[in-house]
């Protein structure tokens, strides 16, 4: 993936564990909440050792394709593989931790 892909990466660090993009459809409601509970999250359990990737599929509509995504809000985990994904606002923490396996592999180190 190519700088110019990137959108409004955050925590970007060379040392990060956790690869995520989260997939959404401009700045709706869902999407900025989905962000704010990715983030809450991912400073909660993954302390700091992680990469949050936005991709807006308004703005770069063929990005869809390499991660499959169908349904938005959706957010991918790259790294560590497998990769996993999860449809939705991320409001239910539980759902998230156990779907991206957050809390399995983040009490292995």
């Amino acid at each position: 993936m190519t700088e110019e892909h990137l959108s409004n990466p955050v925590n970007t660090q060379s040392s990060a564990t956790w690869q995520l993009r989260l997939y959404v459809a401009g700045q709706t409601p869902k999407s900025l909440v989905a962000f704010a509970n990715l983030k809450k999250i991912c400073e909660e359990y993954l302390h700091g050792e992680y990469s949050i990737e936005i991709i807006d599929l308004t703005k770069q509509p063929e990005l869809a394709i390499e991660d499959n995504i169908i349904a938005l809000p959706t957010l991918v985990r790259k790294l560590p593989p497998p990769i996993k994904r999860i449809i939705g606002d991320l409001s239910n923490t539980e759902k998230v931790l156990v779907g991206m396996q957050i809390i399995a592999l983040a009490n292995e180190k």
